[in-house]
């Protein structure tokens, strides 16, 4: 869930995937790799470089639960 979340932010974020490698360090490979959903993608310390890169941060809560009858 989180990773299609990331994966939408980047591709709808305005950057380029090359752009964002550059901006952050991070091989085109690794990206694409992540981009993909194949093994071998990004760390979460690179996942962090590329949602400071896209001016993002993840916010973790409880979610939310519906009540009977509402």
């Amino acid at each position: 869930m989180i990773t299609e979340l990331i994966q939408e932010a980047i591709r709808s974020g305005g950057m380029s995937r090359y752009a964002i490698s550059k901006v952050t360090g991070i091989d085109q490979g690794q990206l694409c790799r992540f981009m993909q959903g194949q093994p071998g993608g990004l760390s979460f310390a690179n996942v962090d470089r590329v949602l400071d890169c896209l001016g993002l941060e993840v916010v973790i809560q409880p979610k939310r639960t519906s009540r009977k009858g509402e």
